[in-house]
């Protein structure tokens, strides 16, 4: 069985601002986001991952940085930068106010119908749910029986979540995932299990020493984290 950490990037001065900052450098953390990142060297302790995979979008790297300065130099080692997780390239909307964006007539479709949303200049919904389900399997393939971690965006990581959950993209919407929050997948033999969503609070260490059933994926947990 793998197990998935999903953690989504701590706050950012986009999110301070109110602005969709899609794929824009210089999108730096907020004093609330440098605050959440600092928790994640306890957050993620000595947890032990077999595939480490980071959006190339800076935040995300900036997010994770203070947990890898408390581990092993070997760990860094382990990071693929991978753009299959890279943030939606939201194109022409791209650092514009989430505010006046929601006055636009494609903004339903983009909450009523995201599979249909195509960004302007930019790329599908759709698409960007294909492109990170394959890193997804790609780091099941590489984390093997042990654990692995994707350090990604709101949307991706929704997608991902209703990948595993067998939603149609567009349930996505009803999925709320927040700066810094981390979600669990836990994949065995073809079937995912969530096992944490949008949980900001837990000390995901345990995930490295405890041993889950593998017999079925379905039914109330075992309580023995």
């Amino acid at each position: 069985m793998t197990t998935v950490i999903l953690l989504r990037h701590a706050h950012s001065i986009a999110n301070e601002k109110g602005i969709l900052a899609g794929r824009a450098a210089g999108v730096n953390l907020s004093k609330k986001g440098v605050e959440q990142a600092a928790l994640l060297r306890s957050r993620l302790g000595d947890a032990r991952f077999k595939d480490i995979r980071i959006s190339p979008i800076e935040r995300c790297l900036a997010t994770l940085d203070p947990w890898l300065q408390s581990q092993r130099p070997s760990v860094r080692k382990k990071i693929v930068f991978d753009p299959n997780i890279s943030e939606v390239d939201y194109g022409d909307w791209t650092g514009k106010k989430l505010l006046a964006l929601s006055l636009r007539k494609e903004w339903r479709t983009v909450q009523k119908k995201p599979s249909e949303m195509v960004f302007p200049n930019g790329e599908g919904l759709l698409q960007m749910q294909k492109r990170a389900e394959i890193a997804l399997q790609q780091s099941i393939k590489a984390a093997a029986s042990g654990l692995g971690l994707i350090v990604s965006h709101g949307d991706v990581i929704k997608s991902l979540i209703a990948t595993a959950l067998d939603l149609d993209l567009d349930k996505f919407q009803k999925i709320v995932i927040d700066p810094a929050s981390i979600s669990v997948l836990d994949f065995n033999k073809g079937h995912f299990r969530l096992l944490h969503l949008n949980d900001s609070t837990t000390n995901f260490e345990y995930l490295s020493r405890s041993k889950r059933s593998v017999k079925t994926l379905v039914g109330g947990g075992s309580g023995s984290k």
